[in-house]
């Protein structure tokens, strides 16, 4: 497989978020993406593959589809798996692992039986090691007796941007941050405020995306191990990232917990927007409105589910709700919670709700507002 033949690109999105990161796609050029279950499917090559990695917000990893095959047994399996091209994709010298899922509707029913004959194919075909700590990964889809096989080319999860150290309680992670920023109208031409910022996701990822900086321009991926990769021409990619935009607003953050303030400040400096970010310590119904345009209130409170007494949060709910009634005029409003009665508790105007979201092991849904009167 070279760098220009076109093949199937997956992005994986956060369950129930998938329009938003079709949207996402499109903006940034990766016209034929479509949205699929689970994500994102598109059309590329391999410095496709590199830019969707470099540059996507809301996507969790980028699968690169590199071929399949039927197999009703598995014997089958084993001597079309020795029959695989795996040195387009991988390394010799590269250690890899294989993760293998199975359905029902597949003769092929025992994912460990088959995950061995893969590994040992690669093992023996190709000569590359096999490690359960591997930075590359096979994933193979066993589907109606059809072998799907698809590389990830992200590594550790697209979240880890590569600057942030201090993460406070329960922190939403960045893929899933500016996937909400983004499904509530955020582009990065507005302040944005979240009123219990943690260590500062939301308003880093805020100010990132106004500066138009790179998601990805502080880490290493997996794909950079595989055979198509090419130095030069990765190069030329993130050469081809837009300069960073000068930037008028200003992106506020600020918490009762004055430890979490420093880790926001302090991440918002690796981030390299520390100049656009300003932190407080505050409660919030000490809350003041900011000068300036009105924006966006973003906001992940506490659910009661893994943080804080649920019947003391309707009290903080309340006065939040009360805070962004009575100051914040004009300002959209979003939500991020667990619970509809502690959204209830704000008595904000929200609109329809659309589908639950995955966070955490929990189903999280994004309470909206249009601009408060």
């Amino acid at each position: 497989m070279n760098t220009e033949t076109p093949f199937e690109i997956f992005l994986v999105a956060t369950p129930g978020l998938e329009q938003v990161l079709c949207q996402e796609a499109h903006m940034l050029g990766f016209a034929q993406a479509r949205q699929v279950p689970g994500g994102v499917s598109f059309d590329g090559t391999w410095p496709d593959v590199w830019r969707a990695n470099l540059m996507l917000r809301g996507a969790t990893r980028v699968l690169a589809r590199i071929g399949s095959f039927r197999a009703f047994h598995l014997a089958q399996l084993d001597k079309r798996a020795r029959k695989f091209p795996w040195g387009e994709t991988l390394r010799p010298d590269v250690p890899v692992k294989v993760e293998v899922t199975t359905n029902k509707k597949s003769k092929i029913y025992h994912a460990g039986a088959a995950t061995e004959r893969i590994e040992r194919a690669i093992t023996e075909e190709l000569g590359a090691p096999i490690s359960p700590e591997a930075e590359v990964t096979i994933k193979v889809r066993i589907d109606d007796n059809t072998c799907i096989f698809s590389v990830d080319t992200s590594g550790e999860g697209l979240h880890k941007r590569g600057h942030k150290v201090a993460v406070g309680k329960a922190p939403m992670r960045e893929t899933l941050a500016a996937l909400m920023l983004q499904a509530c109208g955020h582009q990065g031409q507005e302040p944005v405020l979240d009123p219990m910022c943690g260590s500062g996701t939301f308003v880093i990822e805020a100010a990132e995306m106004a500066r138009g900086l790179a998601a990805g321009r502080s880490r290493t991926f997996a794909f950079q191990s595989l055979t198509p990769f090419g130095a030069e021409r990765w190069e030329a990619v993130r050469s081809a990232v837009a300069p960073p935009r000068e930037v008028s607003q200003v992106f506020y953050g600020s918490d009762r917990n004055a430890g979490v303030i420093e880790m926001g400040a302090q991440n918002a400096e690796r981030a390299g927007v520390s100049d656009l970010c300003h932190f407080s310590h505050a409660s919030v119904s000490d809350l003041q409105r900011p000068d300036g345009p009105a924006g966006l209130v973003m906001v992940n409170p506490p659910y009661g589910a893994r943080i804080g007494n649920k019947k003391q949060l309707f009290a903080v709910y309340g006065a939040l709700g009360e805070t962004l009634r009575s100051r914040f005029s004009g300002w959209r409003v979003g939500i991020v919670t667990s619970d509809t009665q502690l959204a209830r508790a704000t008595a904000l105007p929200f609109l329809p709700l659309g589908a639950p979201i995955a966070h955490g092991g929990l189903k999280v849904r994004l309470f909206q507002t249009d601009p408060l009167p």
